[in-house]
């Protein structure tokens, strides 16, 4: 997927992605939320878009969130000024895959609906390993191609239009798992009807 199809997209989504993919995703970003704030600590998540996650929040975590689209963030900060979210500590505007931040600043680095709609996905997937400290965690969120079946058929013809509508259709996990210093230590499926999967890797 191309840079420019990504911000386009982004452009296009931004004003109704709340309404349209918010209860969709509702109940996997409680979940992940959940995860999170039982760890506490530093926490990074990538592709926070409007802010839907922030205020799921607790006082136990530091949250920063980056995302590459202005207008996304534009929403994600009226949230955090308008209902008070005080474990959010910084958004800035970033690209995924040159994260500007040291080795090991984060306990818990978290991607939710992100890996299958932004370019390079690996290289997203080795800065999350790179910024979060050994032993931490990264956790992804994600919708993955299915191996067969009638829905695994439908994401492949879906695929050519990827750049239209602002996502792989037919992301295989494999894309996300490759790199050495993560191991994977949960893959769960999640509602609704487990579209999407709970990833949760420890930091070598």
């Amino acid at each position: 997927m191309e840079l420019d199809a990504v911000s386009r997209s982004y452009k296009r989504w931004a004003p109704i992605y709340d309404f349209s993919f918010g209860k969709v995703s509702e109940s996997p970003r409680r979940r992940t939320a959940a995860h999170v704030n039982a760890r506490g600590g530093r926490v990074l998540e990538v592709g926070v878009g409007t802010g839907l996650s922030l205020p799921l929040y607790s006082h136990r975590v530091a949250v920063t969130g980056i995302d590459f689209s202005h207008e996304m963030l534009a929403r994600a900060r009226e949230k955090v000024e308008e209902m008070g979210l005080e474990p959010v500590k910084e958004l800035r505007q970033m690209d995924a895959r040159e994260l500007d931040f040291p080795d090991e600043t984060f306990d818990t680095v978290v991607a939710m609906f992100l890996v299958s709609v932004v370019p390079e996905p690996e290289r997203v997937v080795s800065e999350m390993a790179r910024v979060c400290r050994k032993g931490g965690e990264v956790v992804i969120v994600n919708h993955f191609a299915r191996d067969k079946g009638p829905l695994a058929a439908v994401e492949k013809a879906l695929a050519r239009f990827e750049n239209t509508l602002g996502w792989h259709s037919d992301f295989a996990i494999e894309r996300v798992t490759a790199d050495p210093r993560l191991e994977v230590v949960e893959q769960t499926p999640m509602s609704p009807g487990g579209l999407f999967t709970f990833l949760r890797f420890q930091r070598r």
